[in-house]
This record gives C-alpha cells, structure tokens and sequence, in this order.
C-alpha cells in the first residue's frame, strides 16, 4: 500500500509531465490568441494599376477660340507681331554713304522716344559710322517672328530672327540673330519698348 508521501511524489511528478507538455505545445503551435491573418501566409495578390492607352487630355470636336483668353484681339496680336518684324527690317537695313539722321528717323517711326533715343546714340555714334564708311558697308535685312515669349495687359514680348546681308569691300557675309522684341501699347496704336537678344531674356511691361 502506497504511503501518503509516495502518493505526493506522483502527483507532483504528473504535474510536472502536464507543464513541460503545454511549454512544448505553445512553442511548437501558434498563439492561439493571435489573428489568423498573421498565423498564416497571405494568398492575396496586389494588382498593378492599369494605365489607359488612350491620353486623358485629348481634343475635342468642340471649337477653342485662343484669342478670348488673350488680353487683345486676333488684330492687335497681329499688328503687334508685324510691327515687330517691321522695326526689325528697319533696324538691320543702313547704308554707309546714308545720313545717319535719316536711318534715325526711320527707325524711330517704330519705337517709343526712349527707346529711339537709345538707337540713337549707339548706331550713329561717331566710332560705328566711321566704321561703315571705312568698310562701305550695305546691310540688307530680313525678319521673321518665330515665337511668342510673353503676353500681359498692354505688351507682348517676340521672338525675332534676324537675318542681315552684309556687303563690305571686302566681300558679302550673312548674319544671323535672334531678338527679344517687346512691343507695347500706347493708346490704340503699339511700338517698340525694348529690343535685346532674344538669349538675354527681358521684362514685358513697360514701367508707366
């Protein structure tokens, strides 16, 4: 017959069986606690977004009128790009054996008395006519507006290539040159407010 202490002894031992069992479990199964979305693998999928052939800006059959967002009508955009390439023609086209008073004047029919002032003194300076009667230049000019760079209120900045023939004693040359040409309003007529090359960059509206 087993004594009380004997009997202590297997129940503490069976005890020990049964933890060492769970300890086992837990390490070797998962939490049963924790979401089955975590427990196992996920099987979904994520799908790439499919891109639509077709461009989502596309044109309609609807008619766009450009000119009614413009601050100026289709016939003062185009005054103001021919008296661009005009002033241009202008600009590039002298004589050696003209009076450079008479070239002044033809040029200034286009620009505002600033600007004309400025021509002025740099084409006609002693140095540059000394210079063409020297050579016995002849420009002949061409130009052509290949771009708009800026439209506000009451100006527009051109883009304007030059193309001058240049005769000399020496022989014929060719030169060409891109112009940044503002033009801008004064009343209902326009004129040339500013004239550089066209790489400089320039501001569009003239100071008031």
């Amino acid at each position: 017959m087993a004594q009380p202490g004997d009997r202590r002894g297997v129940a503490f031992a069976a005890i020990v069986v049964i933890i060492a069992a769970v300890g086992l479990y837990l390490m070797l199964w998962p939490d049963a606690e924790e979401p089955a979305a975590e427990r196992a693998p996920s099987t979904r999928t994520t799908s790439t977004p499919v891109i639509a052939s077709t461009p989502v800006a596309t044109a309609s059959d609807v008619p766009f009128d450009v000119y009614s967002y413009l601050p100026m009508s289709k016939e003062q955009l185009a005054a103001a790009a021919d008296l661009a390439e005009r002033f241009t023609v202008e600009y590039g086209t002298f004589r050696h054996d003209e009076d450079p008073a008479v070239y002044v004047a033809r040029v200034k029919k286009y620009t505002t008395a600033e600007l004309g002032n400025i021509l002025a003194r740099t084409q006609t300076s002693p140095g540059t006519v000394e210079r063409n009667r020297s050579d016995e230049v002849v420009s002949t000019a061409t130009a052509e507006v290949k771009e708009i760079r800026q439209i506000e209120k009451s100006s527009i900045v051109f883009v304007v290539a030059g193309t001058q023939q240049l005769a000399t004693k020496s022989g014929t040359t060719q030169l060409a040159e891109q112009y940044a040409v503002t033009v801008s309003q004064l009343g209902s007529d326009w004129r040339v407010f500013d004239l550089r090359p066209a790489g400089e960059g320039q501001e569009g509206d003239r100071e008031e």
